[in-house]
């Protein structure tokens, strides 16, 4: 199972302000401390998650304008191989078209 930070982000703020609310809930003053310890911890997890999340979007994007180079590359190729064969069968069209007819030779008695 891989760690993905899309599903884990929104998690980190609900646990956060779950902690933030359990604050004021709290009896104790270490009770209390101890949620708001929480609240920052997931805080700080939950931006971290955010920062992650936001560099793999752009590694994605960079990936996919890699391969949209790449695939502009190969069209440009086949453009190219595609004039050069249109050249060559106007050139063989040309050549059979100056080729004098065979004389035809009637039936043999």
């Amino acid at each position: 199972m891989t760690f993905k930070p899309v599903t884990w982000y929104p998690i980190a703020i609900v646990l956060s302000v779950a902690n933030v609310i359990g604050v004021g809930f709290a009896t104790g003053a270490l009770h209390s401390m101890t949620h708001a310890t929480l609240a920052v911890a997931f805080g700080l997890w939950a931006q971290r998650l955010g920062r992650r999340r936001e560099s793999e979007a752009d590694d994605k994007s960079l990936d996919t304008s890699g391969a949209i180079e790449s695939l502009e590359a190969e069209m440009i190729k086949l453009r190219q191989e595609l004039l050069e064969t249109q050249e060559r069968l106007d050139f063989a069209e040309r050549m059979l078209a100056q080729r004098p007819d065979p004389r035809r030779v009637g039936p043999q008695p």
